[in-house]
């Protein structure tokens, strides 16, 4: 009979994201020189290995902000609900660099657990405090942000924040202690923790690019607001998918009393409003009537 559309996309917070992550790669480009550098002089696999990881990290910092500067396009003939998916796509991306970095990480650590090597415990106390603030400023530009591409960016960061307060107070031990296994044992504790997380990345971008039911939305609860709606008597062929694991869309049928024209518009504008208050961003509402068949292609 109809279909009713709500659009709603929140691109306002487009533009400061973009700014955002591009503070964040040119400051961890930036920072990854030095550490590099200052791993060489101090012969750390702690720092080496933060080093490798913010290597990555600049990867995925640069490919993010690309993705969210070409997220921001609207809608054009090949891409009908616009370019907002290539921003989690970034986040997506980035699991998979840290997946393989963790892994050669901890088969780059192992052999040293066995015969561990003393680093110079005065560059990494310094690397260590530099790169606790650099990462720190990084990943503050990025703490408010919303998509799966700013929150993949900034889990990144802040694993490299903890990483580098393991590596100080590392440093701080070896330097009193003489343990040189602490350098290792900090190297292979950091590759796990990055590991698990990216893990966890991955499975949250994998779920919104096969259109998973979005976590945060209950389908039952959509489903008994829009039967609560006055005139509506059912509800089928309900789908929701996410575009980017921040706006929503769904697509449902309603099955509505007898009425006029105004009365099936008055029907989709209180759907809509109740849709709304549930967080569905985009929704698309086909009315049918009692009786009516509706014949679904099933592959």
């Amino acid at each position: 009979m109809g279909h009713a559309h709500a659009h709603h996309h929140g691109h306002g917070h487009a533009p400061q994201a973009t700014a955002a992550l591009g503070m964040a790669f040119l400051l961890n480009a930036a920072f990854t020189v030095v550490e590099a550098a200052g791993g060489w002089w101090s012969g750390s696999m702690a720092v080496m290995g933060d080093a490798l990881h913010d290597l990555g990290d600049c990867l995925v910092l640069g490919l993010a902000w690309y993705l969210q500067r070409l997220s921001q396009r609207g809608r054009d003939a090949a891409y009908s609900y616009g370019y907002g998916r290539y921003a989690m796509l970034g986040g997506w991306l980035a699991a998979w660099v840290l997946i393989a970095g963790a892994v050669g990480l901890i088969i780059a650590t192992a052999p040293r657990m066995l015969d561990p090597v003393m680093p110079r415990t005065g560059p990494m106390l310094a690397i260590a405090v530099f790169g606790l603030a650099m990462n720190a400023l990084a990943a503050w530009k990025l703490h408010h942000g919303r998509s799966l591409n700013e929150r993949g960016a900034y889990l990144h960061l802040l694993e490299d924040v903890l990483g580098w307060a393991a590596v100080l107070v590392g440093a701080v031990v070896i330097r009193y202690t003489g343990w040189a296994v602490v350098d290792p044992l900090l190297s292979m504790g950091i590759a796990l923790f990055i590991l698990v997380n990216a893990v966890r990345t991955l499975r949250q971008g994998t779920a919104i690019l096969m259109q998973r039911e979005p976590e945060q939305m209950d389908a039952g609860t959509v489903r008994d607001a829009l039967l609560a709606v006055p005139g509506v008597r059912g509800v089928h062929d309900q789908h929701a998918w996410s575009l980017d694991g921040t706006n929503t869309v769904l697509t449902v049928h309603l099955v509505v009393d007898g009425g006029d024209a105004e009365a099936l518009l008055r029907v989709k504008a209180l759907a809509r409003t109740a849709l709304h208050g549930l967080g569905i961003h985009h929704a698309t509402i086909e009315i049918e009537r009692p009786g009516e068949a509706c014949e679904l292609i099933h592959h």
